[in-house]
């Protein structure tokens, strides 16, 4: 089995920019494929995490209405919970909510609590999994951008754009935004993936009143709404928006939808400060039409599942989106065996930020490198930074997403020199080659030293 990424890094596109949530199963009809498959991969996350060691917190999920005729909605989504099998969600009034969760507002009238929801970083799932498969023998191609497919000796011949080739019995197209390029390249169905923007403001650790549970407000037609998430690491984040159609690189936020999202979010949690916001970013959901997920047997090329329009819950649904991708590989005649020898779990990072001072002596005297502080706002040491550069993640963002170096107040103003000496020290890569995430995010314009 072989993973072509078209990224330099796994999970640097729709998988990493999303709001981090494990959701619970009463947004989405019983009538849809995401209901029944986020209900199934929600079930998933203990023992994943058992095996792979991310970050993981069932918190719980509220939904605060605020007025009577939220209530009726709520009331809705009550019923399609249960319809889904939710876990113990239960429709509260104003005093167990205030309970629940004392961050909100006081004119809040009532709601709903859905203990099973939670909260995860995302891309050090995805990099966990990465790392389990490629342990387990899948091969791993970064860089690796699909540009050509054709059928020859019932085999997939697929060419890169730098030239490379690879031949396969089966292809699974989870391409994301590009899904629908993909499933073209192959002669396969046609249909359009539309990108919905989301953009997400995050607030620092020391920010007034953080809520203990994600808060979701009573949803619109095209939107969960403005959420506000206690991140697993300690964050707290607002969003996201919900603009559909443009450009399917287009990740830029704006001063206007801060002030959208802020008066939402500030309207539920009335202590948040944006003197506390430190970053924001947005991401790309691939919508299709009917907005549910397309995972099946493409009916006009052979040997070729689709698997696409994978927004939320996405995440959530993943490792049942998986089953059921393997479901339909054996379907269509693939023969699949469990390897005996398969072990999922991985090795557990040491991070410094997490250990009592004893324990921290014993780390620095196995290896000094604990002791040098790399990322102050986050407690990042050398140690760290060096085992993510040597487990390939030498961009400046595979180590902040596999480290968190670079993501506390000041974004990196300390450490991101420190960072790129380190790179470059592991690596031998010159300083001007070394990026943020990829080519074309160099930081260092021209030639250090006395290279030509």
């Amino acid at each position: 089995m072989a993973l072509l990424e078209r990224c330099v890094d796994v999970s640097f596109g729709v998988s990493k920019a999303n709001s981090g949530i494990i959701h619970a199963g009463f947004h989405h009809s019983p009538s849809s494929l995401k209901a029944r498959l986020e209900i199934e991969g929600n079930r998933a996350f203990d023992g994943l995490q058992a095996e792979l060691g991310f970050p993981f917190r069932r918190v719980g999920i509220v939904v605060a209405a605020f007025s009577v005729e939220e209530m009726k909605t709520v009331d809705h989504l009550y019923e399609q919970g249960v319809e889904n099998g939710a876990r113990d969600v239960e429709i509260v009034g104003r005093d167990r909510l205030l309970a629940l969760e004392p961050a909100l507002s006081r004119d809040v009238v009532g709601g709903l609590f859905a203990p099973s929801g939670g909260i995860i970083e995302p891309y050090r799932f995805v990099f966990a999994l990465a790392e389990s498969a490629a342990a387990n023998g899948v091969f791993l191609f970064t860089g690796w951008e699909a540009v050509r497919a054709h059928r020859q000796n019932d085999a997939w011949h697929i060419t890169s754009a730098a030239g490379e080739d690879c031949a396969a019995r089966w292809v699974v197209n989870a391409a994301g935004l590009r899904a629908d390029a993909v499933s073209a390249m192959f002669g396969a169905e046609r249909f359009t993936i539309v990108p919905r923007k989301g953009e997400e403001f995050i607030l620092d650790k020391g920010s007034a009143g953080p809520p203990s549970r994600v808060i979701f407000p009573v949803p619109a037609r095209t939107s969960k709404g403005v959420l506000v998430i206690p991140t697993v690491e300690g964050t707290v984040m607002l969003g996201p928006t919900a603009d559909e159609g443009g450009d399917k690189d287009d990740t830029t936020t704006t001063p206007e939808n801060l002030e959208r999202v802020f008066r939402f979010a500030s309207q539920m949690v009335p202590r948040i400060s944006k003197r506390d916001i430190i970053t924001s970013f947005a991401g790309l959901r691939p919508t299709l039409p009917g907005d549910d997920f397309m995972i099946e047997l493409s009916r006009a090329a052979p040997c070729l599942v689709q698997v696409a329009g994978i927004q939320s819950p996405g995440l959530t649904a993943s490792p049942a989106i998986a089953e059921r991708v393997k479901a339909l590989l054996m379907s269509g005649g693939l023969e699949l065996v469990e390897k005996a020898d398969w072990q999922p779990g991985i090795p557990r990072m040491h991070r410094t930020r997490d250990h009592a001072p004893w324990e921290l002596d014993q780390l620095v005297a196995r290896d000094p490198a604990y002791a040098h502080l790399v990322c102050r706002c986050e407690g990042v040491s050398e140690a760290e930074v060096v085992e993510a550069i040597r487990k390939g993640h030498t961009t400046l963002d595979g180590i902040k997403y596999y480290t968190r170096a670079g993501m506390g107040r000041c974004q990196g103003g300390f450490c991101t020199y420190r960072i790129m000496r380190l790179v470059a020290r592991e690596t031998g890569m010159p300083l001007e080659r070394i990026t943020k995430h990829g080519p074309g995010s160099e930081l260092v314009l021209g030639h250090i030293g006395d290279r030509p």
